[in-house]
């Protein structure tokens, strides 16, 4: 009977059918194989299911094995499937973003297929041959070499390297051995000894496992935060830990982390970019040292594709680090998941698919897997803490920093009135103008946070009003002062500025806006005997590059730091007393229901670096609403005044925690059929889900890479299934791309939007 393989190929569709003849025995769920797609594309597809359901269609043969091994294990197949169903995407979405670069070659001959495919870096080992592995053999092969004395002496120091001499069919790095390769040929032709390759991430997996790790004595509140942990997972998946920054809340993952090793068991730290965490990464390096793996998408891909198939061998006790991405890891025996920060939109992935959080993903792997996950912030979201006060997540609270340090004094400093008594200059008020010169003074550390980088956010014509915006997407130009150029912070477009108005000719447009790179050029002219870091994206291009600031700022070596929302999490600066927080109504001020739980997230965080090495911490925010609710709720860190105010606000209007959304995105590069197409997806969902459809409506940007977006909203009360809704709403979609005129509309769903 004819037997079919379902293949998993890295594009936008579901499983492929192929027929693979008597090979039932050679191919498994997960291999590697070669198919092809079409009249020539081949891929390396992954084998899903093996079965006997002939198809109603002709099938292609399979492909040659590429791989030994599987390259999924069973636990990372059912998490695929699972993303798929839950984030409306398919496999091959899933595989083409889970899978390292490296690791599903592809090209449009055989040729150009062998030549992207990954070869794994090997190391030679030598062992005795099968004909000697008996004492009497071996006595017979070391009498033959008396006369050839290099060969002698090299098999003497072979066998030297075990107790049995080898016997036992052990075997040795061929670098250990001095012979040189002539001698070790001329054993190998003798058959006395044999050599073969072994892939070395594979022997990487098989390091020995420390039992014991110095970690730190912990303080009676953290110690017992810990205490409170462990006895929550006694009988939960998962645990919020809400720890004041500064609080320690690393010292306790160093505790929970070395537990799950020294029980064999691996663990995933997540943090919500890798670069941003240098500090971080090297304080559990100094006290986990080899077993620590980073990974993130800076790596190379064959970097990535060593890990991959290091952790795929191994058989557990792993530490990995990395960003949302890592969730996709074949973690050998997880025992524990530690997603850090866990509040940050950055573990939400918009595109491409899978759009998927990674601190959900980690919340089910943990329960399918048989592991723990603790979520862990500052400034919880709301969604996690409603969850844990309401009993699904275990709850524990650490309310108090390390040592002696106290939480840092804020002050309020309203930025209209400054500038109507004449108490501002440039961009900075009086207030913070005091403070910096009295924390310089006595030789301590500034930091300054404007989340906005650039020298200017737009360029305008004071004459006719004219605005430089991307001709490409429906955003301004921000003006880059050095290099004299704007550029788009979507697409990356790039133009000079000009000298005068393209539109009326009045010379020299204005550049308006505040931008990291203004903020330290007017910094070092009030301070003109400070020394001036800047941490951005624009300055930040390499991670050695990040490091080297960061290091600097660390050790002192500078006095005041400007930067964005890099600066907010995961530093310790012993030296850093002063925060500026420059315009809050930038993150106030934003149409979106999420806007005023991020605004105080982002402040508490960044207030958060100020005075974490002793009691002198203060925070300053400049703001023209100076009585906002949020301002006032960051100022005394009411975390829970801020949470019930928009619980309230959420529950009138359903939105999460108390529903569930789906954003129903299209676009295309016609507009008129863009909206034709919008139109007719509102009209059908609609005829399903009646008033819970809101839209179709344009985006904050309607236009990107020169492809304009319509959205549609679709909310889901708690308590409906959404699985039921996921599936009617695909059926619409479907249809959608089988319309004669709409199918040339790209449409996808974007589930629990950020």
């Amino acid at each position: 009977m004819q037997q079919y393989a379902d293949i998993v190929v890295p594009i936008a569709r579901g499983p492929f059918t192929f027929h693979i003849g008597d090979r039932a025995d050679e191919l498994t769920p997960g291999t590697g194989v070669e198919v092809e797609i079409g009249s020539r594309k081949r891929y390396m597809g992954i084998v899903w299911r093996l079965h006997d359901d002939k198809p109603k269609f002709a099938t292609k043969a399979v492909g040659r094995t590429m791989t030994c091994v599987p390259l999924l294990n069973a636990m990372q197949m059912r998490f695929w499937e699972w993303v798929a169903s839950y984030y409306m995407c398919t496999l091959g979405d899933v595989m083409r973003f889970a899978l390292p670069s490296a690791l599903k070659p592809s090209g449009l001959s055989e040729e150009e297929l062998r030549r992207d495919e990954y070869r794994p870096a090997t190391v030679s080992h030598i062992r005795l041959g099968s004909a000697v592995r008996n004492a009497e053999a071996l006595h017979a092969a070391c009498e033959s070499l008396k006369r050839s004395k290099a060969q002698y002496k090299a098999l003497m120091e072979l066998c030297s390297h075990f107790e049995d001499g080898g016997l036992s069919g052990g075997s040795l790095p061929r670098s250990e051995l001095s012979a040189s390769s002539q001698t070790i040929k001329k054993l190998v032709d003798k058959g006395i000894i044999e050599t073969y390759d072994e892939e070395a991430a594979v022997l990487a997996a098989t390091r020995e496992h420390r039992q014991k790790y110095e970690t730190a004595t912990l303080t009676p509140a953290q110690r017992k935060a810990l205490d409170e942990i462990r006895h929550s997972f006694d009988t939960r998946e998962c645990t919020l830990l809400q720890g004041v920054t500064g609080s320690g809340k690393t010292e306790i993952y160093m505790h929970l982390i070395a537990d799950m090793l020294a029980g064999g068991r691996s663990v995933l730290y997540m943090m919500p970019e890798i670069a941003m965490t240098s500090q971080l990464v090297a304080r559990i390096r100094a006290v986990f040292g080899h077993r620590v793996t980073v990974y993130h998408s800076k790596m190379s891909d064959r970097h990535r594709a060593e890990v991959y198939r290091r952790l795929l061998a191994s058989d557990g006790g792993e530490l990995v680090l990395g960003v949302r991405s890592a969730i996709f890891l074949p973690l050998p025996s997880p025992g524990l998941i530690i997603v850090d920060e866990e509040h940050d939109a950055s573990y939400k992935q918009s595109d491409p698919a899978p759009r998927y959080n990674a601190r959900d993903c980690a919340v089910w792997l943990a329960h399918a897997s048989g592991a723990r996950c603790l979520l862990a912030s500052a400034t919880p979201s709301i969604e996690s803490y409603v969850n844990a006060t309401g009993g699904k997540y275990g709850f524990v609270t650490l309310n108090e920093r390390y040592g002696s340090a106290l939480l840092p004094r804020i002050t309020i400093s309203d930025s209209l009135r400054a500038f109507k008594r004449g108490e501002r200059r440039l961009h900075f008020d009086k207030a913070l103008l005091d403070r910096m010169t009295a924390t310089l003074a006595r030789g301590r550390q500034v930091m300054l946070f404007q989340n906005r980088r650039g020298f200017a956010p737009w360029v305008e014509c004071p004459q006719c009003s004219w605005v430089a915006k991307c001709p490409r997407c429906s955003v301004t130009l921000t003006y880059h002062k050095q290099g004299g150029r704007m550029q788009c912070h979507v697409c990356g477009y790039s133009s000079t500025a000009p000298a005068v108005c393209p539109k009326c000719g009045t010379p020299s447009p204005r550049m308006l806006g505040l931008g990291t790179e203004k903020v330290e050029e007017e910094t070092a002219t009030l301070f003109p005997d400070a020394r001036i870091l800047r941490l951005d994206r624009d300055t930040a291009t390499s991670t050695s590059r990040y490091e080297h600031t960061v290091t600097d700022f660390e050790r002192g070596a500078a006095d005041i730091l400007v930067g964005t929302q890099m600066i907010t999490k995961g530093f310790d600066f012993p030296g850093l007393e002063l925060v500026g927080i420059l315009n809050a109504d930038n993150m106030l001020n934003f149409p979106d229901f999420r806007a005023s739980e991020r605004a105080y997230q982002t402040m508490t965080q960044v207030a958060g670096r100020a005075g974490r090495s002793g009691p002198d911490g203060e925070v300053v925010i400049q703001t023209s609403q100076p009585d906002h609710p949020v301002i006032r709720q960051v100022q005394t860190l009411d975390y829970e005044g801020m949470v019930n105010m928009q619980l309230a606000e959420r529950s009138i209007f359903g939105y999460p925690p108390y529903g569930r959304l789906i954003k129903i995105i299209m676009r295309h590069r016609d507009e008129r059929l863009l909206n034709e197409t919008a139109a007719w997806l509102a009209a059908r969902t609609r005829e399903l889900f009646g008033n819970r459809v809101f839209g179709p409506h344009a985006p904050l940007i309607e236009k990107a890479g020169g492809e304009s977006f319509m959205e549609i909203m679709l909310k889901i009360e708690n308590g409906t299934s959404a699985a039921k809704v996921k599936e009617r709403l695909a059926k619409i979609i479907s249809a959608a791309s089988r319309h004669a005129n709409y199918k040339r509309v790209t449409v996808f769903c974007d589930i629990d939007p950020q």
